[in-house]
């Protein structure tokens, strides 16, 4: 075969191999033997191959669960906490150069800085302020991933558990909580209905007649109800009447 025709095939494989595609949203770090040269941007891009190596870096929003950590409350109360760490990636190059596995730095640090603010509040704040305590924690991770380029988006706290006698303690709790109010209510309604039974009291006392007609329909309920004979053992004579002409 031609020599010519051969080093033309391998020129053209020498330069397809270093041809790179980076999508939007990634980077590439280029480094040459090694040395840092530059961050690559989206699109068509092209190495020397055997010379020049690329690292990819996705700029995403990019999510890391914290383990479960076994954490003593400050009133002396054990439970496990696991949550979610969600970040970013500002600076590409600080991000691989100032740090070894950042994934794996911003985990540990995420467990470290939750065992630290969960460990000095009540197991009631941590049930009932879960939001500040993400934003406790989120606090003290960005502190130290700044440096590295990485931006903490937020910290959640997900999921708390509790020992089983905890648990019941506290479903006996709400238990009583719920029963509590329901008897507040209900001596409220209590309340209620005896304030109105005595003004309507008062407003029937002022007019005598209105007894008369309240008794008539008394017992046009009770006569819809069963075809019965009502014997009166008073004449309604005795009812009282009202002395006053009505205006």
């Amino acid at each position: 075969m031609n020599p010519l025709i051969l080093f033309s095939l391998g020129f053209i494989i020498f330069l397809l191999s270093g041809i790179r595609i980076i999508f939007e949203y990634k980077r590439a770090l280029k480094f040459r033997f090694g040395k840092y040269i530059m961050t690559l941007k989206p699109g068509f891009r092209w190495v020397i191959p055997l010379v020049e190596t690329i690292q990819i870096v996705d700029i995403r929003v990019i999510t890391i669960n914290i383990d479960s950590q076994e954490v003593m409350t400050e009133d002396n109360v054990p439970c496990s906490i696991d949550g979610v760490v969600f970040f970013k990636i500002d600076d590409p190059e600080k991000a691989v150069l100032e740090v070894e596995e950042y994934k794996f730095a911003i985990m540990q640090l995420a467990q470290a800085a939750l065992r630290d603010v969960c460990g000095k509040v009540e197991l009631d704040t941590i049930l009932s302020k879960r939001e500040e305590m993400g934003k406790n924690i989120k606090r003290i991770v960005e502190k130290e991933t700044q440096e590295w380029g990485i931006i903490i988006i937020d910290v959640k706290i997900k999921d708390i558990q509790l020992p089983e006698n905890m648990r019941r303690m506290m479903a006996n709790q709400a238990e009583a909580e719920r029963s509590r109010r329901a008897r507040v209510i209900l001596a409220l309604a209590e309340e209620q209905a005896a304030e109105n039974l005595l003004a309507a009291g008062k407003l029937i006392d002022k007019s005598p007649s209105a007894i008369k007609l309240r008794l008539y329909q008394t017992l046009a309920n009770i006569a819809a109800e069963k075809n019965s004979t009502i014997l009166f053992p008073f004449p309604e004579e005795v009812l009282p009447r009202n002395t006053k002409k009505d205006e």
